[in-house]
């Protein structure tokens, strides 16, 4: 067993999850996941918590549900960490596991470099007054306008609360991603138009090796152009899939971009619009599916104000 993974998983269950002795902790991991999922389960033990491991088989994209037994599982701890490939973030499972009081940590695409370098490294203390900040910043804001490149992306955020992923979830029902360090929002459904170049990367498809460029009509993708389009438009089917659920902006000043968006979304100054479900975080959509995609150095002006400055925070 690898310690240098067990030392890290220690430090982060207790600073991020706050876990104390004879706490229910539940790893669930994939088949992928599963040294990290193993990791984090003997660091629960050796903190003295009842810990427990649940390895299943990985799931086909991000935002598709975890087996029954999984699920049900998740409500009955008091700690859930999630170590898979894809993301159960945006899923039922975490939903109502949180509702129950869980605090609970998702980490999809989670790799041993992230781990022990890059944005699980942070002062999380700093990351969390960041992304407090951008969080109210969305919650007050009605209108939001992304331009980079020549194009520019409009849609409405008005009556929808900024969510504040810091990375510390404490707190009963308390939850996000760790890695973490954003501020994010779903937006209004329908309200969104323009066009957004996007050239970080793209959850389940990686790092972007040249820019794809994104139509959105009345909410809906309506196009895509770029070498990863094709890839794109089919992980996010024909149906909801292609309607914008969220838009986020990365707080956290060491991480980087990878490929692995569970990174790559958090990075300081960067934002990311995702299609598909948001209905686990204030949005209408259910969709199965949730793709975020990571746009660097972007101009973004909320009600006006400009708030990132060629990915230069405002605050």
């Amino acid at each position: 067993m690898d310690t240098s993974l067990i030392k890290v998983s220690g430090g982060l269950l207790q600073s991020c999850l706050g876990l104390k002795p004879h706490e229910k902790l539940l790893v669930v991991a994939d088949d992928r996941k599963k040294d990290i999922g193993e990791a984090l389960y003997e660091a629960g033990k050796q903190l003295g918590a009842e810990a427990m491991l649940m390895v299943m088989k990985e799931r086909e994209k991000s935002g598709q549900e975890p087996p029954s037994p999984v699920s049900e599982a998740m409500k009955l701890a008091d700690v859930v960490i999630c170590a898979t490939e894809h993301s159960l973030t945006h899923t039922k499972a975490r939903k109502e596991a949180v509702a129950q009081g869980v605090r609970l940590a998702t980490m999809p695409g989670i790799t041993r470099d992230m781990f022990l370098e890059g944005a699980i490294s942070a002062d999380y203390d700093k990351v969390k007054q960041v992304t407090e900040q951008v969080a109210d910043l969305l919650s007050r804001g009605k209108q939001v306008r992304i331009e980079k490149d020549g194009k520019v992306l409009t849609f409405s955020i008005e009556g929808r609360s900024g969510i504040p992923s810091t990375g510390v979830y404490v707190n009963p029902g308390e939850s996000g991603n760790l890695p973490s360090g954003e501020g994010y929002v779903a937006p209004v459904e329908g309200s969104a138009s323009g066009q957004i170049v996007v050239d970080g990367s793209i959850a389940d498809i990686g790092k972007l090796q040249s820019p794809v460029t994104i139509t959105v009509e009345n909410g809906r993708l309506t196009d895509a152009q770029g070498e990863a389009a094709e890839e794109l438009l089919r992980k996010l089917g024909e149906g909801s899939g292609r309607l914008l659920g969220e838009f986020g902006i990365g707080t956290n000043d060491k991480a980087r971009i990878t490929g692995i968006v569970l990174e790559d979304e958090k990075v300081y100054g960067t934002i990311h619009v995702a299609f598909g479900s948001n209905h686990t975080f204030g949005g209408t959509v259910e969709a199965g599916v949730h793709i975020d995609l990571v746009v660097n150095r972007p101009d973004v002006y909320i009600d006006d104000m400009l708030i990132l400055d060629k990915g230069r925070l405002l605050l």
